[in-house]
């Protein structure tokens, strides 16, 4: 159900903001950004606002990633769920472009309908002794029910704007966004509760461990205020948690079959 290839991610994400792709090899990469997506990802405002206010063209950098753990001490920034900069994209994409509606493109002389799929991606965070993200891409059809999986990978095959095709017109949905919604919401849930959780238990373990050692240095005073500050402490780095956070979603509305 997951995004497992990240490097297709990313390379697909900076092609849609334009920016040119000058090597891609072997989960590395070099992208030279455009001003927007410098100014988007860079933090770079002082820069940016000294060369304008000289009437300067101002030089986007280049960035240097690397997707492949083989490559990871090699020059560049090492990419993975989990890091700064994926989860920078990720807010941008959030932020930006959380919801949209868009339309397939069709090329008929024949009375077409177009079906709503409601598509969302969707960010899962284990968090414990150790953290991991996993991002889910999930579709249900709003007029039969039918829900696919890595809906984000089959959609970029399909040519999509903003606007309908002459001759289509759309179906209207039987289910609600909001029930539609709830029904990707279990979908997930129970993805989450079939995995296995040995995370957790490691993390409750670690977290025990640490408690008794802490306890033993207090055991004279445990009303002391120390002693429950790093209890805190510790169930905030040991206490297994799993969010579920939206990236963005939309509907889609697509020639039937569309989305296998």
């Amino acid at each position: 159900m997951a995004i497992h290839d990240l490097n297709s991610f990313l390379s697909e994400y900076f092609q849609t903001k334009n920016c040119l792709i000058e090597e891609n090899i072997d989960g590395k990469m070099v992208i030279q950004l455009t001003e927007e997506m410098d100014r988007e990802l860079m933090n770079r405002p002082f820069y940016w606002h000294y060369i304008k206010k000289i009437g300067r063209q101002g030089e986007p950098m280049k960035l240097s990633m690397i997707t492949n753990p083989d490559k990871k001490d090699e020059q560049g920034e090492w990419i993975h769920f989990g890091s700064p900069r994926l989860h920078q994209i990720l807010n941008k994409l959030k932020q930006g472009e959380r919801l949209t509606k868009l339309f397939e493109v069709i090329h008929t002389a024949e009375k077409t309908p177009l079906y709503p799929w409601l598509i969302t991606n969707i960010k899962v965070s284990y968090s414990g002794r150790y953290k991991k993200d996993e991002i889910l891409s999930m579709g249900l059809q709003l007029v039969n029910g039918r829900m696919v999986v890595d809906a984000m990978d089959k959609l970029q095959k399909i040519p999509l704007e903003k606007s309908i095709s002459d001759y289509c017109f759309t179906m209207s949905p039987i289910i609600k966004l909001q029930s539609g919604f709830k029904r990707i919401q279990d979908t997930i849930t129970t993805y989450i509760e079939n995995q296995e959780h040995n995370w957790a238990k490691d993390s409750f373990e670690v977290w025990d461990e640490e408690k008794k050692t802490l306890t033993h240095f207090y055991e004279d005073n445990l009303e002391h205020k120390r002693y429950m500050q790093e209890l805190e402490d510790l169930k905030k780095r040991y206490q297994p948690t799993i969010q579920i956070k939206v990236i963005n979603g939309g509907i889609f509305y697509l020639k039937d079959n569309s989305l296998h």
